[in-house]
């Protein structure tokens, strides 16, 4: 599978896809993050248990993530049936002993969110998304990208390892010259669960 022509597996209302390149792409983004994660113009935001669980970073300062974005902006298109979207990503650095608490994301517009793992040592917390009465868990792999709608609420558990877990989160919303109110309903058979 290239980076350009993505093949989704279908777990509904997930879906997965994985990055053919991952082993060569994810040391570069985890170089780029350490080295820019601490510069004047990162945001950090979600302070829970001690830590930020998001941190936004512009994406010229990591130009390093390009085949990721481009591999979950491809997979969003496909899902959606829309070409024009906005994207917005954050980090997410789970250190032993963290974990993410229970969220979703449908404060905005956004149609579809999506999580990218860099690096998922085994026991760094699995990915729980409660799509009632259904839980869905994911055991995390680097290259593994995880797409699924943004209502549905989800949390990390506890990375029970000795290493960090570093993942890259996305939200997709219409682009800004199309955000009428038809544009911000998916068909429900985009993720094969009624809305």
């Amino acid at each position: 599978m290239s980076p350009t022509e993505p093949v989704l597996d279908p777990l509904p209302p997930v879906h997965l896809a994985r990055l053919a390149n991952s082993d060569a792409v994810n040391p570069a983004i985890r170089a780029a993050f350490r080295r820019e994660k601490e510069g004047s113009e990162v945001r950090q935001t979600h302070h829970f248990d001690g830590r930020f669980e998001n941190t936004s970073i512009d994406r010229s300062r990591v130009p390093e993530i390009a085949p990721v974005v481009e591999l979950a902006r491809r997979c969003a298109q496909g899902l959606l049936g829309l070409q024009a979207l906005h994207l917005g990503f954050w980090f997410n650095e789970m250190r032993p002993g963290e974990r993410t608490s229970l969220h979703s994301h449908e404060e905005l517009d956004e149609l579809l969110s999506a999580v990218y793992y860099v690096d998922a040592p085994p026991e760094s917390g699995r990915l729980i998304l409660h799509d009632a009465p259904a839980t869905i868990v994911i055991t995390p792999e680097p290259g593994l990208l995880v797409l699924f709608p943004p209502d549905v609420p989800h949390e990390v558990e506890h990375n029970a390892s000795r290493s960090t877990r570093l993942s890259i989160a996305f939200n997709f919303g219409p682009s800004k010259g199309s955000r009428s109110r038809d544009a911000r309903s998916p068909p429900a058979r985009s993720f094969g669960r009624p809305r």
